[in-house]
């Protein structure tokens, strides 16, 4: 993902959803995944780093990128 200003929110307040960018560190560090399916607590992300997916627990990320407001 390219390096943009972000703002973060908490997934306690918000669900993940396909599309969307997500971090385990608080504030977004990294490493930063973009969720590309969801499915029965685990969520299949990529990041810019590695060329394949990944599937994690949706438990362990804890923030996501914002809406935009543009």
């Amino acid at each position: 993902m390219a390096s943009l200003a972000v703002d973060w929110v908490l997934l306690a307040d918000h669900a993940a959803e396909v599309g969307d960018v997500v971090c385990a560190d608080a504030g977004g560090g990294m490493p930063i995944y973009r969720v590309v399916a969801v499915q029965d607590g685990q969520a299949w992300v990529q990041d810019d780093q590695h060329p394949t997916t990944e599937v994690m627990p949706l438990a362990r990320f804890h923030w996501k990128a914002a809406p935009s407001r543009v």
